[in-house]
C-alpha cells in the first residue's frame, strides 16, 4: 500500500487513469481550503512520484498544469511552490464575556497589554514500575538491550542539519526574541506547525489555534488542570492503554476510567455506557495494540463527543476527546491517517510533538484545543513556566521551514522499516506460536503469547539483559498475556540477539511445545 504525508494523499483514490488529474486537483484544494499557503514549497517531484509509487512524469505533468493555472511558480533549482493567495475566513466574534486566546491579558503585563499585540509519551508510555520493569542483575547492565516502547532512535538525531537550523536561527535572532516570549509560542514556530500539520495531518488551523508545550506530558497537565476546574473528575482512558499516560492524568487528580479496545480500536459503545465526558485516545496507531480506530468507530466517536451534556454559554464543549498523535509520522505499510481534530475541532484536542520524530530532549510539542478553552490554556501556560526556550523553537522553525525536516523522516523510516522486519524475522525464528501486531507503522510492536504469565516472561527476559514491557503493565481489565516490545533505538543485530534471549528465558515457563511462525495479525 502506497501513500504519502504530503497532504495525506492515497493514490488507491484516484480514478482509472486520471491520477495526474487527482494530484492536481488535491493540491487545489489544499490551496483554497488553506492547508497550503503563499510560499509553501511542494515536495520535489522525484520524492513525491515515489511515495506515491508513480511515474515521475504523472507530478511533473500536474505541476505543469498548476504553474500554467497560476496557482504554483517554479524556477530552475528553487523547488515550486505555492503561488496564489488564502484568505482565512474571519474568526467569529466572541460572545459576551468570552476570553479567546487573541484578547486574553497577559498576566504581569501593562493593562490593556494583549497576546494579540505581540508580535506575529507515547513517551509517556515508557515509565513502568519496579514490579513490571524489574532491575537486570548485577554484572549485566553494560549489555542491557532495552527494547522499551517509547524509546526513539536517538543515533539518529540530524547533529549536522540542526546545527545549520540553530546557526540559521541565531543568524535572524532579534533582540525581542530573548525576552520572556509568548506563552503560546514563537509566531515563526507557530506559522511552520501550522502548514506542516496541514499537510501532514489534515488539520487546516491558524498559527493563533496553536499552543506550542513542553512535549505531551506538559499539555495533559494544562488540560487535566482545565478539567478539574470544571468539575471533571473522571476521563476515559483506553484499555490497554499508556501505563505512564495514566498515572500521569492520576497525578493531576483525574481518575482513568478504562473503557475496552479491540480489533477496530476503542469501543464507543462502552464509553458511552460509561459515564464520562472526556476520554484520551490514540486513534492513529494505539497504543500499545497498534490498531487504527476504524472509519465508523471515528464517527461514532465524534457523533459521542457531539451528542453529550451541552455546551458553556461559552462555547465550552459539554464532551472532549483528547487525541494524543504520539508516532503518527512513523507508518510504513499503509498511507497515514487523517488526525480526528479535523473532524470535530469543536470537541478534540490534539497533542504532538517531536519526541518520537527527533528527541524527547528537544522538549517541543503541541496543543490544538476547542477555541473556548485557549485562553484558559494559555493562561495556565503562563503561570506554570511563562513560556517554552526561544532559540529550540526558532531552530525547529527553521528545521521545518527548509524541509530538513521532511528529509529526516524519510531517512528514519527507511531505518526503522529495516529494523521492524529485522525483529518480526526474529520472532518468527525464536518465538513460533506468537503472534505480532500493530506491525504497518509506529516504533513497536505487540506480541501477544498465548499460555504464559507475561509479567514473569518480563521478569525472565530481564534476567537475560532484555528489557520489555508485560501487556499486563498497560491494562487494568483481563485479556491475553503479551509483550510490548520497542524497535526503533537498537539495530538489526541486537534485536535479533534481544528475542533470542527473551525466547531462552521463555521455553522453561511455556513448556515446549508453545512454539510455530510468528502471524502479524493486527496492521
Amino acid at each position: 500500500m502506497t501513500g504519502s504525508d504530503f497532504l495525506q494523499l492515497d493514490p488507491a483514490h484516484a480514478p482509472a487513469g486520471g491520477l495526474t488529474a487527482w494530484l492536481a486537483e488535491a493540491v487545489r484544494r489544499a490551496v483554497s481550503d488553506g492547508r497550503l499557503v503563499p510560499g509553501d514549497r511542494l515536495p520535489a517531484t522525484r520524492v513525491l512520484a515515489d511515495q506515491l509509487g508513480c511515474s515521475r512524469g504523472v507530478v511533473v505533468d500536474a505541476y505543469r498544469r498548476l504553474t500554467d493555472e497560476g496557482l504554483l511558480a517554479g524556477r530552475h533549482g528553487g523547488g515550486t511552490t505555492v503561488r496564489a493567495a488564502w484568505a482565512p475566513a474571519p474568526a467569529p466574534a466572541p460572545g459576551p464575556g468570552t476570553r479567546t486566546a487573541a484578547s486574553a491579558a497577559v498576566p504581569g503585563a501593562s493593562p490593556g497589554a494583549s497576546l494579540e499585540a505581540r508580535p506575529s509519551a507515547p513517551g509517556l508510555a515508557g515509565g513502568l514500575p519496579g514490579a513490571f520493569a524489574p532491575e537486570v542483575p548485577g554484572g549485566t547492565e553494560a549489555d542491557l538491550i532495552d527494547l522499551s516502547p517509547g524509546l526513539p532512535d536517538l543515533s539518529a538525531f540530524p547533529r549536522a542539519a540542526w546545527a545549520r537550523a540553530e546557526r540559521a536561527a541565531l543568524d535572524g535572532l532579534a533582540s525581542s526574541d530573548l525576552g520572556y516570549g509568548d506563552p503560546r509560542g514563537l509566531p515563526a514556530l507557530r506559522e511552520a506547525l501550522a502548514a506542516w500539520l496541514a499537510r501532514t495531518r489534515g488539520l487546516r488551523a491558524h498559527p493563533d489555534d496553536i499552543l506550542v508545550v513542553n512535549g505531551v506530558s506538559q499539555g495533559l497537565m494544562l488540560l487535566a488542570r482545565a478539567l478539574v476546574a470544571r468539575g471533571t473528575t473522571r476521563i476515559g482512558f483506553e484499555d490497554p492503554g499508556s501505563y505512564g499516560a495514566r498515572e500521569h492524568l492520576r497525578r493531576w487528580d483525574l481518575t482513568p476510567m478504562p473503557v475496552p479496545v479491540d480489533r477496530n480500536g476503542l469501543d464507543v459503545g462502552a464509553l458511552g455506557r460509561s459515564g464520562v465526558d472526556a476520554v484520551l485516545v490514540t486513534p492513529a496507531h494505539q497504543f500499545p495494540s497498534g490498531v487504527v480506530l476504524a472509519p465508523d468507530r471515528r464517527r461514532a466517536l465524534v457523533a459521542w463527543a457531539g451528542s453529550g451534556p451541552a455546551d458553556d454559554p461559552d462555547g465550552t464543549p459539554g464532551r472532549l476527546v483528547i487525541e494524543d498523535d504520539y508516532d503518527a509520522e512513523h507508518r510504513y505499510d499503509r498511507p497515514p491517517v487523517p488526525a480526528l481534530r479535523a473532524l470535530a475541532p469543536d470537541h478534540v484536542v490534539h497533542l504532538g510533538s517531536v519526541s518520537k520524530t527527533l528527541a524527547p530532549g528537544i522538549r517541543i510539542g503541541w496543543l490544538l484545543a476547542p477555541a473556548a478553552l485557549r485562553s484558559e490554556l494559555v493562561e495556565a501556560r503562563y503561570w506554570t513556566d511563562l513560556a517554552s526556550p526561544a532559540l529550540p523553537q526558532l531552530a525547529l522553525a527553521h528545521f521545518i521551514t527548509s524541509g530538513a525536516f521532511e528529509r529526516h523522516l524519510r531517512q528514519v523510516r527507511r531505518r526503522h522499516r529495516a529494523r521492524r522486519d529485522a525483529l518480526l524475522t526474529a520472532l518468527a525464528a525464536h518465538l513460533p506460536g506468537a503472534a505480532a501486531h500493530g506491525v504497518a507503522a509506529g516504533l513497536h510492536l505487540l506480541v501477544t503469547l498465548p499460555g504464559v504469565d507475561d509479567v514473569d516472561v518480563a521478569r525472565r527476559a530481564a534476567a537475560a539483559g532484555v528489557r520489555v514491557h508485560p501487556l499486563s503493565a498497560h491494562r487494568v481489565g483481563d485479556g491475553p498475556p503479551g509483550l510490548v516490545i520497542g524497535y526503533a533505538a537498537n539495530p538489526p543485530d541486537r534485536l535479533a540477539e534481544a528475542v533470542a534471549r527473551v525466547a531462552r528465558g521463555l521455553r522453561p515457563a511455556a513448556g515446549a511445545g508453545a512454539v510455530v511462525g510468528v502471524r502479524p495479525l493486527t496492521p
